[in-house]
């Protein structure tokens, strides 16, 4: 069976030595995409081979970042390191074809090749003596090495590249085994993927030149060969590699520290190097529907944090006022009382926030402790002229029924008796409120506040006349 005439499964295949970079969920939201997009399966691999790098706290943290993203996996996790025997026993076979051969080369020898190669000016390849000999030296410390192919050219259909050769004679004799009998990732990625059934493998394209390696494996085990799909990689507004002056952090800060939302991570990410039309906003289910290969760009994208902050602000305008609520109390410390006041205030705060700590911050008023601790603008506005309009402001909102309207009209009427337009109050009157010139709109900010505790807010800051 061909891998085209086969159900599709594709796979993500981090390392655990990190967090989840925001370039390696874009490679696993392109995975996830094409695998429901076909109806197939979408697989996790914990690439943990390197015991003294991998860590639990980054797998938890991989595991954590997938589900924060709503990128579910099919069946559970695998994690590589289970499979050491399988890969050993694929190396073995390769020995006994033919395809492979022990290496008893020393660690000079290598050494001396690399130091020739570097004198002379060129590529560095494994040139063993060990390549043709069949006799094995049972006491000497050997590896397994692939007989590369030295004849021809590998050739790649890759569905986003293009047509992509190399010359064989480019390839080296690369190690299998190690000499302690453990799997190189070279060897440990083939056989895996090979046995999960992995019909795509769709990545970042700084595995393009390992892809010809894999194939070498591939051919020589006679399995069926995978589609490759290698994506550019993200790059920063200067065009240069994604790196954390540019915002590669882990998606764990995207939600802790920035505040973002999943849904908006997951757009952004998608629209960096795939598009449909001019679509900018796409739910998941049109993600779904739409996604394919053939509109993955050849071209690195650039990471732009200002068009994702504007498209969480969409998102934060979409979502439901509940669960905003519950995701910004913790960020302020709220109890159950507060939390309400925060539900009944949030139509009026998300409408002006980009992230949630935006939300957070928009929102303290709603809770500060009397007096007020105002910002710099906010202290500008309470000049001593100001300080009596709220007076004024006082006296005519204590007699008022404390609903929009009518606090409207209250308000409207103080600035009209005064011949003032209604900012010239509103202004001052927001200050005194909230202890800064920015908050939702004033007759909003009354009115969630209360009618005691407004009156107290104004009383703290105003002059009576000639006082």
């Amino acid at each position: 069976m061909t891998t085209e005439a086969r159900p599709v499964v594709t796979r993500f295949a981090p390392s655990p030595t990190g967090f989840l970079h925001i370039g390696g969920a874009r490679t696993a939201l392109f995975n996830w995409l094409f695998a429901r997009h076909h109806g197939g399966r979408f697989l996790l691999r914990i690439e943990d081979t390197d015991k003294a790098r991998s860590t639990q706290e980054a797998i938890d943290a991989i595991l954590d970042g997938m589900r924060w993203l709503k990128l579910d996996w099919d069946g559970h996790e695998y994690y590589q390191s289970q499979f050491w025997a399988r890969h050993a026993e694929v190396a073995r076979k390769l020995l006994d074809r033919g395809h492979a051969y022990r290496c008893y080369m020393t660690q000079e020898e290598l050494t001396a090749q690399r130091e020739k190669a570097q004198a002379e000016r060129r590529p560095f390849r494994i040139e063993s003596p060990w390549r043709e000999v069949t006799d094995e030296r049972s006491e000497t410390p050997f590896v397994i090495r692939l007989k590369a192919p030295r004849d021809g050219e590998t050739v790649i259909e890759d569905r986003v590249q293009g047509r992509v050769a190399v010359q064989n004679v480019e390839l080296d004799d690369f190690v299998l085994l190690r000499s302690d009998g453990t799997p190189t990732y070279m060897l440990a990625v083939v056989v895996d993927d090979h046995d999960m059934g992995v019909t795509h493998v769709i990545r970042g394209d700084d595995h393009l030149n390992n892809a010809f390696r894999q194939l070498a494996i591939i051919r020589a085990m006679g399995w069926p060969e995978p589609i490759y799909a290698h994506v550019p990689l993200i790059h920063g507004p200067d065009g240069a590699k994604l790196s954390k002056r540019h915002g590669a952090l882990g998606v764990d800060a995207y939600r802790d520290e920035l505040g973002l939302l999943p849904e908006a991570v997951s757009n952004y990410l998608l629209r960096l190097g795939w598009g449909h039309g001019d679509d900018e906003i796409i739910s998941r289910e049109q993600a779904i529907e739409w996604f394919d290969l053939a509109n993955v760009g050849k071209s690195p994208s650039r990471f732009d944090f200002k068009k994702l902050e504007n498209l969480n602000g969409h998102y934060i305008r979409e979502a439901e006022d509940g669960r905003l609520a519950e995701l910004v109390a913790p960020k302020l410390g709220l109890d159950n009382g507060q939390r309400e006041l925060l539900l009944r205030a949030m139509p009026e705060l998300k409408a002006r926030a980009h992230d949630l700590n935006q939300l957070a911050e928009a929102s303290k008023f709603l809770f500060a402790s009397r007096p007020l601790q105002f910002d710099e603008a906010a202290s500008v506005l309470l000049t001593p002229e100001s300080r009596v309009l709220l007076s004024h402001a006082y006296k005519a909102l204590a007699g008022v029924e404390w609903n929009h309207d009518a606090l409207e009209q209250s308000v409207r009427e103080v600035a009209d008796a005064q011949d003032l337009k209604l900012g010239k109050l509103a202004q001052p009157l927001r200050a005194a409120l909230t202890g800064r010139t920015t908050s939702p709109g004033i007759f909003n900010v009354l009115a969630l506040l209360g009618k005691s505790e407004s009156l107290a807010r104004i009383e703290d800051q105003m002059l009576e006349p000639n006082e």
